[in-house]
């Protein structure tokens, strides 16, 4: 039974020089981007956190992969993840790393609807299928637009192929109940509609739910709660744990183009 739900989403707490992560995610970011065939900070709305960077294929591209970082909605932007576009990259892929506004600015409903105007405006610039991965708080949005309610274009549904959602957050409802929430806002209604495991998904779009099995036990349920209640939807939906990795290392095999991980991302 949990008692303390501050500690069940604490991941640094739990992780082996937790605090050495977000410099080591910004160097390998910043090399990557100092190679890369790209477009950096397009716009895809007013806001000064509202762009994206594109990174290119040395042909054309086959589609578009997007990536959405995670953060608990409150922390980082797209410059500290640069290099995990590598991956698809080296796979003939576009992909798209947008920034979004933060929690308190912002709600989790708007920040879900920026993510909306993001991937709709990167969709414009480059053809073919979408393939969508998410970390963490980037998994609840990714997994976001393709329910029911989705925002997104029908013809951008459409297209997409695939979503992966890392270690993803997908039932908003115990995560009022830590100290987080006095940023958030949430209320029980926002946390329900911001909760695609207590949302209808759109058809015949496949979903891997992916997490690291060295996780907080939260984020293993949290995991396979939307595997097993989407899976009654009658939709391709499959749960992994990748053996040995924590919440901040379940990420790194997006570099590598021969990674499971990438397969799951870019399968169609």
């Amino acid at each position: 039974m949990i008692t303390d739900w501050d500690d069940a989403y604490s991941n640094g707490a739990y992780i082996e020089h937790a605090a050495s992560y977000p410099a080591f995610w910004a160097d390998a970011a910043a090399q990557f981007r100092s190679t890369a065939r790209a477009e950096l900070d397009l716009a895809y709305g007013a806001g000064e956190r509202e762009r994206f960077d594109l990174f290119y294929p040395e042909g054309r591209p086959k589609g578009l992969a997007v990536f959405v970082h995670g953060g608990y909605w409150l922390a980082f932007d797209k410059a500290s993840w640069s290099h995990l576009a590598a991956g698809a990259v080296a796979q003939d892929y576009a992909v798209a790393l947008p920034s979004y506004p933060l929690a308190p600015q912002v709600s989790i409903p708007e920040i879900t609807q920026k993510i909306t105007q993001a991937i709709t405006q990167a969709a414009q610039l480059v053809s073919g299928p979408i393939h969508l991965a998410g970390h963490s708080a980037g998994g609840q949005l990714v997994t976001r637009m393709i329910c029911m309610d989705s925002t997104l274009p029908t013809a951008i549904q459409a297209r997409i192929n695939s979503v992966v959602s890392i270690s993803g957050l997908h039932d908003l409802r115990p995560l009022m109940r830590t100290a987080m929430n006095a940023k958030w806002q949430l209320t029980a209604e926002t946390a329900v509609q911001e909760s695609a495991a207590l949302q209808r998904p759109l058809p015949n779009i496949p979903v891997t739910c992916w997490v690291g099995a060295l996780e907080r036990p939260e984020f293993l349920r949290q995991n396979d709660l939307l595997a097993n209640i989407w899976t009654g939807f009658g939709i391709d939906i499959r749960a992994h744990r990748q053996i040995g990795r924590h919440h901040f290392d379940v990420v790194a095999d997006l570099v590598d183009a021969d990674s499971s991980l990438v397969s799951a991302w870019l399968s169609s």
